[in-house]
């Protein structure tokens, strides 16, 4: 029994120091290049998530992200304590590697982007930042709703490959206004290790709302039945719903 849980963990915190090494290692090295195009580290945080997703989904499910555990726990899909030790797992890896990162790269690249940790764009506010993390994290979680949740989705072996894109989109859009973090963990090292905590409530509140309103939306529209299924063969002419079932 306890073997399961740990797996699982250990699973999740892989996923999450890929993430957040990859991707905030590739903010320090684009800094590093001179590249402000946002092109390399877009795929480099999608190709990170896509990789892990399709190398470790089928051991923990390939959350690495606590608002898509959130969105699994709140239309119960994981235990509470289950979620928990998911969360625990993430935030870990999350802040060793943006320790690592800290301490391998070069001190000037990776203080010049914070570690790099998300940051509200010129002209952007914190109620902005909020709503557009919101809405990033809303794409995502659809996502992977959609593709390794339902059964009638992408096929699970591919389905790393369209969450993976799903953050490149993200990222690239929103990489210059928010930092299209879409994931509380992927904030939480970087600030942790940098100290670095301007408005950092956008980066949790931001895509939890978004993970909520995704998962609920995908299991209450596409997962739930919207009917009993009748009794008896079309035949009988029976159409009720089973004993204990709502009319």
């Amino acid at each position: 029994m306890l073997e399961d849980p740990f797996r699982r963990g250990v699973a999740e915190f892989i996923g999450a120091f890929t993430l957040i090494f990859i991707g905030a290692g590739a903010a320090v090295a684009a800094n590093a290049s001179h590249d402000t195009t946002l092109i390399g580290v877009a795929v480099a945080n999608g190709v990170a998530i896509a990789v892990m997703v399709s190398s470790l989904g089928h051991i923990s499910g390939g959350h690495f992200n606590p608002a898509i555990t959130f969105g699994f726990l709140i239309t119960r899909r994981i235990k509470p304590a289950l979620a928990l030790l998911y969360w625990v797992a993430q935030f870990g890896g999350a802040a060793l590697a943006a320790l690592l990162v800290r301490n391998l790269l070069p001190r000037a690249s990776s203080e010049a982007v914070k570690l790099g940790v998300p940051a509200l764009g010129h002209g952007v506010d914190a109620s902005s930042g909020f709503l557009l993390e919101a809405i990033f994290t809303f794409f995502l979680v659809w996502v992977v709703f959609a593709t390794a949740v339902d059964p009638r989705g992408t096929f699970k072996s591919i389905a790393g490959l369209a969450i993976g894109l799903a953050i490149t989109i993200d990222v690239l859009f929103g990489g210059p206004f928010t930092g299209a973090a879409m994931n509380p963990a992927r904030a939480f090292g970087p600030q942790l290790v940098g100290d670095h905590w301007s408005h950092a409530w956008v980066w949790y509140a931001g895509p939890v709302l978004g993970g909520v309103v995704a998962a609920t939306a995908y299991e209450l529209l596409y997962l739930r039945p919207g009917r009993p299924e009748p009794v008896g063969t079309p035949e009988s002419g029976v159409d009720e719903p089973r004993a204990g079932e709502p009319v």
